[in-house]
This record gives structure tokens, sequence and C-alpha cells, in this order.
């Protein structure tokens, strides 16, 4: 056992050291496209691609890929909360729910048609429709995808999540819609948190709060999603197997991630302690993507070709559109 545990300290050391420069790169620069994620991710390949990687470190990447992942997952339920959901009301919770779940599917379908592989389909699906880096980051933890993949669906989504950030501000000029109608637009359709925040703000404090409260209502989906690709991919493994049918698995994280969505509901944990959570949280989520760039390698990642960003686009545009439709139907006439 201590054996195992020294062996793991090269590449936990490693992946530490490569997100704690992450976060202190994107602390110092507060640039909201800058996320200390995709920066964990691109540092690790960098070393890997220039460098390589000694095998005394892959056991510690692994299991920075792996355990510590997962547990960043659940630890993301603390973010969220029912009565935050509530508060965006039913017509904002139809327009999540709603283009969220059509965009999914959409993106699904879009990703047999183009002969793009289906689990790096599920994670530009559910970045695109959920939360950007967080559920790619989700969602490969329950369907096991490759780095490559990965990689590969993390930049695309904070490319496009970028685009939207820049341009959805020009929006609401041209086309006339209430403050409320635009922070629930924002909160539906821009991938990444700091980037619905950073857009929905540039219209006024009351684009922003309905911003920041439809984005994290939308995170919630996380739960069953994730779950049923999950449930999916392990009973399609088994059944591929001949295995006996009822004992496909449960991705527990899926539920302890529920559960402390419960618990935050509740308000069982303190502000202070919930705030010294989320923050060694993110640097978990930050270790976990960089050991994944340090299994990701350029050639394998230009073997995808160019596919997968048409398919991001388009799943971006349809989700961008939908939503902006139905909110200006809806919130327009509700406000």
């Amino acid at each position: 056992m201590r054996n195992q545990t020294i062996a793991l300290l090269p590449g936990l050391m490693l992946t530490a050291l490569i997100a704690a420069f992450s976060l202190s790169i994107e602390h110092t620069l507060k640039l909201t496209f800058l996320n200390p994620l995709l920066i964990a991710v691109f540092l690790g390949m960098a070393i890997q691609n220039c460098f390589g990687i000694p095998t005394y470190f892959r056991p510690g990447i692994h299991f920075s890929m792996k355990r510590i992942l997962r547990l960043a997952v659940i630890l993301l339920g603390l973010k969220l909360s029912l009565t935050e959901v509530l508060a965006v009301g039913p017509v904002g919770l139809m327009i999540v729910i709603s283009s969220s779940v059509s965009t999914f599917y959409l993106t699904c379908w879009l990703g047999r048609c183009l002969h793009i592989n289906r689990k790096l389909t599920h994670l530009i699906a559910a970045g695109t429709s959920i939360c950007g880096a967080s559920a790619v980051v989700a969602t490969n933890s329950v369907i096991d995808s490759s780095e490559e993949d990965m990689a590969y669906a993390i930049t695309t989504i904070t490319g496009f999540g970028t685009c939207a950030m820049l341009l959805y501000p020009w929006v609401p000029a041209l086309f006339q819609i209430s403050p409320q109608a635009f922070g629930i637009w924002c909160g539906a359709s821009i991938h990444e948190v700091a980037q619905v925040i950073a857009a929905g703000f540039q219209n006024g404090i009351v684009s922003g709060e309905f911003a920041t409260i439809t984005k994290l209502s939308r995170v919630l989906l996380l739960i069953p999603i994730v779950g049923f690709l999950g449930w999916e991919n392990q009973y399609s493994s088994l059944h591929s197997n001949k295995t006996n049918r009822s004992n496909v698995p449960v991705p527990w994280f899926v539920v302890f991630f529920g559960l402390l969505v419960c618990v935050n509901s509740l308000n069982l944990v303190s502000e202070s302690i919930k705030s010294l959570i989320l923050s060694v949280n993110q640097f978990l989520l930050c270790l976990s993507l960089a050991a994944m760039g340090l299994e990701t390698t350029l050639n394998r990642l230009a073997k995808i070709g160019l596919k997968p960003i048409y398919l991001a686009a388009l799943s971006w545009l349809f989700l961008s559109l939908s939503s902006l439709l139905m909110t200006r139907v809806g919130v327009n006439a509700a406000f």
C-alpha cells in the first residue's frame, strides 16, 4: 500500500504544479476567456508533446484523471441549489430545459450524420447544451473517452463560448429585448459560467443576475443527462459482452453530486466552508485536466479532423438561435 502511494507522488506533484500555475495565470491576467481548465489542458499538452513524460509519472497522472476527477465533479454540487433554480420562474425553466435537451439530441444526431465517433459526439453535446468544460469533464467520467477527444471537445466548446461572450452584448440594441430576457438568454445558451457572467453584466445588473441564476439552473441538467450517458455506456459494454443486464452498475458519483445539491439547498454547509471547498475543487479540476493534457498527443489529435468543429459550431448556433426565439416570445410576454 505504501509503495503504491509513493508511486503516485511524481505524477500528482507534476499535475498539481501545472494546476497551480494555471490558476495563477487566470488570477493575474483576469481575462474571462482564459479559463484555467483550458490553460491546464494546454500546458499539459505542451509538456507532453515538447518533452515527453517518463513512465514513473504515469501512475499519478492516471490517478488524477480518474479518481480525483470524479471527486471534483461530485463537489460541483455545492455550487447549486434548488432555490436558485426556482428563482428563474416557470418560463425561464421551460426555456432552459427545452433548449438544452433539444440541443443535446440534435448534436447527437448530427454527430451520427457526420460520422463522428459516439464518445466525442457525447462530449460536445453535453458541453454545448449544459455547461462547457465542466460538463465535458463530468461526461468523460462516465463514458471514459480518449484524452484527445476530451481535449478537442474542451477547446472547441470554450472557443465558441468565448465568441458568444463577445457577440451577445451587441444583441439587445439590435432586437430590443428586455434586460430580464437578455439575462435568461445568456444563461440558457452561453457555455461557461464565467462567460455567462461576463456577457450578462455588460447589459446591466438585472441582466447579470438573471443570467447567473439561469445558468446555475441549467447546470442541474448534469444529473439526468450524465446519469443517462453513464448508464447507457455501461449497459452497452455489458450487453456487448453478453453479461446479465440486471448487473448494470450505477454511476454513483452522479448520485453523490445530486446529494450535495440537496445538502446545499438545505443550507447545511456554511458559506465560509463552502467557499473554501469550491476553491479547492477548482484546483482539483485543473489538476485533473492537466493530467488529461499530459496524456494527449498532437498526432492523435490531428487524426480526428475538422468535422467535430463543424458539429460544435452547428450545435452552438442552434442553441443560441432557438433559445433567443423562445426568450423573445416567452420572457418578453412575461415581463
